[in-house]
């Protein structure tokens, strides 16, 4: 994946704490891991991507950092379901800003969110994935790419 591909997730994830009441948020170094074991925090947003590109891209958080995301942004529900729905809402706007650098046959899907940290989170094992760290405030999250180009 190119630098100028990965970018459009670390700009996607800006732009959605930037709109968010301005949260200033730290992207750490992307590096690449292995798909046997990739990053999961304790609520994973996962966006499935088809077309002429697929796999799929995902937004990782712990439950720390989703609870005071929602308390600055004055949301006074802090459930579990309203972290689940903040965590689908985050990995589908990264996803869906992709679609600039990727082109409208970018297709991504509904998100699909885990509650605990995943045993396994099953990606192709002749791959591996980008991973971008975030953090806010203290608490660190993940993006995690794994994309490529379909074989159809």
């Amino acid at each position: 994946m190119k630098e100028k591909r990965l970018q459009v997730f670390i700009e996607g994830v800006n732009k959605y704490f930037t709109q968010m009441n301005n949260f200033e948020i730290t992207v750490g170094t992307p590096y690449l891991t292995e798909n046997s074991n990739p990053p999961a925090s304790e609520i994973t947003g996962v966006i499935g991507i088809t077309g002429p590109i697929t796999g799929c891209v995902y937004f990782s958080a712990p439950v720390t950092l989703l609870k005071h995301l929602l308390l600055s942004m004055q949301e006074p529900d802090l459930s579990i379901t309203n972290m689940m729905d903040l965590v689908g809402e985050i990995a589908n706007t990264i996803s869906g800003n992709a679609r600039s650098e990727y082109g409208p046959e970018f297709n991504i899907s509904v998100p699909f969110v885990m509650k605990g940290i995943p045993d396994e989170i099953h990606l192709p094992r002749d791959s591996r994935s980008f991973v971008i760290p975030i953090d806010w405030k203290g608490y660190t999250a993940n993006i995690v790419i794994c994309l490529r180009k379909s074989a159809a």
